[in-house]
């Protein structure tokens, strides 16, 4: 038995135009074309379909997807590596869920007392800022310095940095949570921290540092990492970095 393209596309979600550019890149050929000239698909394609769709879930690319299909050799053992993977996924978003929900607690909280919140080790759980010096790719001399400085940390340093990043976006969100305008005295200090710590890696001007807080909002997993900590933080730091950047870089 085999489905038109227009029926694939329908129980699956993908755009016939997707399916259509998977086949021109050879990752997903059709069973068959028709002599009207339509794609067919058979078991065997839907179930390679149903692995791209997991890998791209799991934000592999496209280019990589091929390589891990063109390495199998076993369907079945290749879906339980699938299955893996989105336990595991699915435990970090657990994780990630439940710190996001005692922040928002603890912001909440911090607003009605005036208080600054705690900060236990706990609100760290589920937020990897790992892929720092990754996110930085659109700075390749920031990029080249952080790697190589990465390169030469040990585990606990590389952890101590990660935090700290952390803690920095937990600041950030309770100057956000207080009501505080982007280009306070406090936030504008926490800005020219990592303003300093960029420089000490590579000389930043006063434009890349506007572009670096547009990937806050612009960049999925920068994005994400605020997020995670509060709404609108992501933006809240975009327009605190172009505060600084209007009134000290200028």
């Amino acid at each position: 038995m085999d489905w038109p393209i227009s029926e694939v596309a329908r129980m699956s979600g993908v755009t016939a135009r997707a399916l259509r550019h998977y086949d021109e890149i050879g990752l997903l050929p059709p069973a068959r074309i028709g002599s009207n000239g339509h794609r067919y698909y058979e078991e065997h394609q839907l179930l390679l379909l149903q692995q791209i769709l997991v890998l791209r879930a799991l934000d592999v690319g496209l280019p990589e997807i091929g390589r891990v299909l063109a390495d199998q050799v076993e369907t079945v053992e290749a879906l339980r590596g699938h299955h893996r993977r989105l336990l595991a996924e699915r435990d970090r978003l657990d994780t990630l869920a439940a710190t996001v929900s005692r922040t928002i607690a603890e912001l909440e909280q911090s607003r009605k007392d005036g208080t600054a919140i705690n900060r236990p080790e706990n609100l760290f759980e589920g937020v990897q800022p790992s892929r720092y010096e990754e996110n930085l790719r659109d700075f390749p001399g920031l990029a080249e310095e952080a790697g190589r400085r990465a390169a030469t940390m040990t585990p606990d340093e590389t952890e101590a940095g990660q935090r700290e990043r952390t803690a920095l976006m937990i600041r950030l969100a309770e100057h956000m949570a207080a009501g505080a305008p982007a280009d306070a005295q406090p936030v504008r200090t926490e800005i020219e921290g990592q303003y300093r710590a960029l420089t000490a890696l590579h000389p930043v001007s006063a434009d890349e540092f506007r572009a670096i807080g547009r990937s806050c909002v612009d960049n999925e997993q920068w994005r994400a990492a605020y997020e995670a900590i509060a709404p609108g933080l992501a933006a809240y730091q975009r327009a605190a970095i172009d505060a600084y950047a209007a009134t000290v870089l200028a």
